[in-house]
């Protein structure tokens, strides 16, 4: 009826205008008639108003019963002819209402149905349920992804815990309704999950305005928070976000006498306020960062300032006399000097530019979202390292993801202890802080346990992001006051094991969860969170085991290696990330990047799953499975053998592969003395129940002192590659190598990330 219909459009336009400034995309692949099944995430209990007050065509709405029945809008709802469905409903109610879908499409009328089953209580989409599948089967109805972008953190959401929990930050909040192209009926309901996330990352790119840098960014940040601690080292240097900001524009100044064809600017310091002042000031100046990995060998640290034509570094002369002589060009900038003393028309220059002056005006070099923010080194533990070209908008949109789970607030501090020139310290140790607000709290060596604890103890941060190994030395040396105020400790850049979880879990009395990332990827992919319980509705935030959801703006999908067809849930397959996220490049090397991105989605080399509810687990590097009489045997399955029967030890064991004539590829372990010996390890995977080709041969047990790593603490696959090959080639009776160069690190400094034989299970580039 034409009245109804007209009531229904005029509601809705009110009661959505009065919260919302809706923006529509892709409206086009809306069809003006015939029946379509309309498949949304579901964020807030306005979901189906805002979708309704898109179009004048009725929408027919599959909803949750407790939401249809709400008192104020029962009646309009009722009107719109919802049709309510309840997980808890039995069987044959629920098989009803997808019949009433299904006829309704036969009608002739789009429905819509939120796939997910529920309002995400966390923010993270949840896996789409198959109930989708059975009211499109065997029709010819078109299914219509569609993702409401922007809704999350509004009133209506359970942004803050429950309902009108906080208050609205705006009066009309904007919002997005994306509706992407035309699926066939016959899609699952896991392909339209990935095809609403990858509508998900064309939201950032929808809302990406042009003067949207990091720099600008900061300037909003530090100009509401002027007065709030925003950096706090160990050493006792405090920061306001206000005076940082003014330290920031002051070495941007004193960078302009620099070309301008200087883009790249080396940065070789510490974690500490000057490093984080001095990446906001390049950011600020519209330069590109380049932090180098001070613990690479001096090969490396030449290789990376010449792939990036660097002509000046800015260092610290009390570091550098730490370091083994670093072959720096002849233009290195000392921080001190940068930051020395102004004068009173400098200061007075600087503090209006902080303070008022348009963010354009501190630039020397325009910027803009597209342009490079930062090159950083991948770590290259499976290969060379390679220049990672990460524009503004990749940090940013990946920052805005990672934060809408993290949901930071006024009394959030972020214990800082991971190296900048890592893209998980870079990301989320400095920018991530920097941009929401929260103060950081900097350490320059995580592996010093003890001064970590005290920072945390004294300085009493929430959330605290960290390698397990780090994590594996706090709860070896901590009690559990000195962690207690942390309500998220995150685990990245190396797989976590169930041990290190339960050891930190049994000393602090709060469980880490895992993420996943990659330089490539700005880095975060994915993420576990906390179980969330609200009205009745339990939403599982982390499965053990896995590495979460993709956050939002992210899409990922499993393949088959070989065809790079999707595989179905359960099934491994190689992981294909797409989303904002996902790098510019790699610097001057365009091959290198063909042939890892494919129509904008970045093959990670890791193989994966993906279980029923949408969770993702890493099984281990491609690069990480020997190929041995045509069978694929992964290394990490015969790792965790060994491991349970030495009761979950930590860096004392891995085993990669060798070249073998008849076979193609041969196993070999390496050990260190606290794993035991060979002859015992033997015997361990002797006796274990897994396949005789997955069991490596009694004479490739190899007795090292220390496992090699990277800098950034990760495992240095590619040099036990390099030893293991040099082993089967001599292959001698000698048990014992010396960990030399070029295994171990030649200029480690005592502020550097160092090493003492802890474990890493390290996926390349990846920071899983």
């Amino acid at each position: 009826a034409i009245l109804p219909d007209f009531l229904i459009r005029f509601a809705t336009m009110i009661l959505t205008r009065c919260f919302y400034r809706i923006s529509v995309h892709g409206d086009e692949n809306l069809p003006s008639d015939g029946g379509a099944l309309l498949v949304a995430n579901h964020v807030t209990w306005m979901d189906a108003l805002l979708i309704g007050s898109i179009t004048q065509r009725r929408i027919r709405f599959v909803m949750d019963r407790s939401i249809a029945d709400l008192p104020v809008i029962r009646r309009l709802f009722r009107l719109m002819k919802t049709i309510p469905v309840s997980p808890s409903d039995p069987p044959r109610r629920i098989a009803e209402a997808l019949k009433n879908a299904r006829k309704a499409l036969d009608d002739g009328y789009l429905v819509c149905i939120f796939a997910e089953g529920a309002i995400t209580r966390n923010g993270n989409m949840l896996g789409f349920k198959s109930g989708m599948e059975h009211i499109v089967r065997n029709s010819k109805h078109p299914i219509i992804p569609v993702f409401i972008g922007g809704a999350w953190g509004s009133i209506f959401s359970y942004y803050g815990g429950r309902l009108f929990s906080r208050p609205p930050k705006r009066l009309r909040y904007p919002i997005w309704i994306i509706l992407g192209r035309k699926l066939p009926s016959s899609t699952p309901a896991r392909d339209a999950e990935i095809a609403v996330a990858e509508l998900s990352g064309l939201w950032f790119d929808l809302k990406k305005d042009k003067s949207r840098t990091l720099g600008h960014e900061l300037i909003r940040t530090c100009r509401r928070n002027w007065f709030k601690l925003a950096l706090a080292e160990t050493d006792g240097t405090r920061l306001s976000f206000g005076r940082a900001l003014a330290a920031a524009a002051l070495v941007a100044r004193r960078l302009r006498n620099l070309p301008a064809d200087e883009k790249c600017i080396g940065v070789l310091l510490p974690t500490s306020a000057a490093c984080a002042v001095t990446n906001m000031a390049l950011a600020l100046s519209g330069r590109t960062a380049v932090n180098i990995n001070f613990t690479a060998s001096a090969e490396a640290i030449r290789s990376a300032l010449r792939q990036c034509s660097i002509r000046t570094v800015i260092t610290s002369p009390r570091f550098l006399a730490r370091l083994k002589d670093p072959p720096l060009p002849e233009n290195a900038g000392h921080i001190e000097k940068l930051l020395s003393t102004p004068s009173f028309a400098e200061k007075l220059a600087v503090l209006s530019a902080a303070l008022a002056a348009p963010a354009s005006l501190l630039q020397h070099i325009p910027a803009g979202p597209d342009d490079l923010a930062a090159v950083i080194f991948s770590s290259g533990t499976t290969g060379e390292p390679k220049g990672v070209m990460l524009t503004h908008h990749n940090i940013i949109s990946n920052i805005e993801g990672f934060s809408a789970l993290i949901r930071f607030d006024s009394r959030d501090g972020m214990a800082s202890i991971l190296p900048f020139f890592h893209s998980f310290g870079y990301t989320c140790c400095l920018w991530c802080p920097a941009l929401n607000g929260v103060p950081s709290f900097l350490h320059s060596n995580p592996l010093e346990a003890a001064t970590v604890l005290r920072m945390v103890r004294e300085h009493r941060p929430t959330v605290l992001l960290a390698a397990p190994t780090f994590l594996a030395a706090y709860a070896r040396r901590g009690q559990r006051e000195d962690f207690r105020s942390l309500r998220l400790v995150i685990a990245g850049a190396e797989k976590l094991r169930p041990a290190v979880s339960e050891a930190f879990e049994k000393t602090f009395g709060i469980r880490p969860l895992e993420g996943y990332g990659a330089t490539e990827l700005s880095p975060v992919v994915s993420l576990n969170l906390p179980d969330v319980e609200i009205g009745g509705v339990k939403h599982t935030g982390a499965k053990e085991g896995s590495i979460g959801h993709p956050i939002p703006g992210v899409a990922a999908r499993i393949v088959d290696p070989d065809t790079m067809e999707p595989v179905p849930d359960g099934q491994e397959g190689l992981l294909l990330v797409k989303g904002p996220n996902v790098m510019k490049g790699y610097m001057n090397n365009p091959e290198a990047a063909a042939r890892v991105l494919r129509y904008g989605w970045y093959n990670t080399g890791d193989i994966a799953c993906r279980d029923r509810d949408g969770f993702l687990y890493i099984r281990d590097r491609l690069s990480r499975y020997s190929k041995i009489g045509g069978e694929m045997v992964p290394h990490i399955a015969i790792e965790e053998q060994y491991l349970r029967a030495l009761g979950g030890a930590v860096g004392v064991l891995a085993v990669t592969s060798a070249p073998d004539e008849s076979k193609g590829e041969q196993l070999v372990v390496f050990h260190t003395p606290e794993a035991g010996s060979s002859e015992d390890l033997h015997r361990i995977i002797s006796g274990a129940d897994i396949p005789n080709l997955w069991k490596p041969k009694k004479e490739n047990y190899v007795m090292i002192q220390a496992l090699p790593a990277l800098g950034t603490g990760k495992t240095d696959w590619r040099a036990l590659r390099t030893m293991a090959a040099e082993f089967v080639a001599r292959r001698t009776n000698v048990r014992q190598i010396p960990l030399v160069a070029p295994y171990a690190p030649d200029h480690a400094a005592d502020t550097a990330v160092s090493r003492s034989g802890n474990a890493k299970d390290s996926n390349q580039e990846s920071e899983s």
